[in-house]
Formats: structure tokens, C-alpha cells, sequence
């Protein structure tokens, strides 16, 4: 067995995410895409809660001649995005935007060792997809997951606000807590949320391309997406 097998034999399923996207990137040159994306399965930990998510094999080629599996789960798990409905009464759902809103070009805030995250908004465009590497979500699959998380801080939102970018992304589970100022002042503005994001380490000091897919579902207040960079 080489090192390549060796290691995606004894990695977790999100290790093993990360193991293949690494060799995919440093052994295949040509390969120019990351996903971001957290897999989505029945062991995929939820804010504390939030039900479950549950997949069932519904049908099997030995007893139905085809597969099927049966998926439940909350519009806000995984990797997924915010709406300003998730936040706001009256806000936009995602089925309100037009699939460019969900593409553009992507920049990584190294903001590790930070509580309270405070951002040089010197590199940041207008349009911008603009996601915040913490290492959060090292703990994806601990106990502590839910604790202690980096939060953004409001001035960092309102720069973020005043540079107009399209969409702001996190590896953890929220970029604040309650009473969730920072989400709101970002949904009220037009500027999505983006949350549990990986691999967003090998995307720093690089400019990428961004495409986040949301499920299309309709009068969606969020949604799980697939998330991926195409490094330029």
C-alpha cells in the first residue's frame, strides 16, 4: 500500500475529503479546483437543536432493481448559505437571486488566533466573495464545535458593507452569535452568509474564482450548497 492509499485508509471521512483534494492539487498540476465543501451524511454534527439529518436507503437494486436513498435534513446544515429570510421577515429568500449572485471572485482572510476578528480590507474588491480562514473547523467533528467560535466583529461587517462585496464565508458555524448582529447587518445589506466551510488554508495569498451552488429549493431562507475554487 503506498502513502497516498495508506493515508485516505486511516483518515475520518473529512480527513479523507481534505487528503484527496491535497494530493489532487500538489500530485495532478492540471487539477485546478478545491471543494470547500463539507460532506454531507448521518454522522454531519448540527447546531444544537437542529434535528438530525437522517438518510435512509430507500430502495436497492437486489430488491427494486435501482437505488434511492431517502434524505432528511434542515436548510442550514453542512456547508450551506444564508438568505436574508433565514434573519429578516421580509427579507429576499435565495430563489430571488440570479445564479451570477452565486459566482465571482474569491479572497481568504487569514484571521487565525483572532476572538474578535478584525479584518485590512486593503485587498478586498467590490463584488467580492471574501471568506475568513479561523481553523475552526479543525473541530468539525468534536464535542467543542459549538463553543468558543471566532466572531467577526460589527466594524469588521461594516467594512465589509462599505466594500460592497457580494457573499462573506466562515470555517465555523456562524461569524457571530446571539443576538447575531453581524448577520443581520450583512443580510440587510444584500451580502449572503456562507458557513462550515473547509480547506480554505490552501486558498491564502491567492485570488480564486467561486462558484457556490445552493440546492434550488424554492423560497429557500438557506440552503446546503457545494462550494468550489478555481485557483487562477
Amino acid at each position: 500500500m503506498d502513502l497516498y492509499k495508506k493515508e485516505l485508509w486511516t483518515c475520518n471521512s473529512l480527513q479523507r475529503e481534505q487528503t484527496v483534494s491535497f494530493y489532487n492539487m500538489h500530485l495532478y498540476p492540471a487539477y485546478m479546483f478545491l471543494d470547500l465543501t463539507i460532506p454531507l451524511d448521518a454522522n454531519t454534527p448540527v447546531f444544537p437543536g437542529s434535528p438530525k439529518p437522517q438518510i435512509h436507503q430507500f430502495a436497492t437494486i437486489e430488491k427494486d432493481g435501482y437505488n434511492e436513498k431517502k434524505l432528511t435534513f434542515t436548510s442550514h446544515i453542512s456547508t450551506h448559505i444564508d438568505a436574508p429570510r433565514h434573519m429578516l421577515s421580509s427579507g429576499k429568500t435565495l430563489t430571488e437571486y440570479p445564479i451570477n449572485k452565486f459566482i465571482g471572485d474569491g479572497i481568504v482572510i487569514d484571521a487565525r488566533g483572532q476572538k474578535e476578528i478584525e479584518v485590512d480590507e486593503t485587498d478586498i474588491h467590490k463584488e467580492d466573495i471574501v471568506f475568513f480562514f479561523t481553523g475552526h473547523s479543525k473541530k468539525f467533528y468534536e464535542s467543542d464545535y459549538f463553543k468558543n467560535n471566532p466572531v467577526l466583529t460589527e466594524k469588521t461587517a461594516q467594512k465589509l458593507i462599505d466594500k460592497k462585496i457580494k457573499i462573506m464565508g466562515i470555517d465555523s458555524f456562524t461569524p457571530d452569535n446571539k443576538p447575531y448582529p453581524v448577520h443581520n447587518m450583512l443580510l440587510q445589506n444584500d451580502i449572503l452568509i456562507v458557513e462550515n466551510l473547509i480547506h480554505l488554508d490552501k486558498l491564502l495569498q491567492k485570488r480564486f474564482t467561486c462558484y457556490i451552488l445552493p440546492l434550488k429549493i424554492q423560497d429557500a431562507d438557506g440552503a446546503p450548497c457545494r462550494i468550489v475554487a478555481e485557483i487562477h
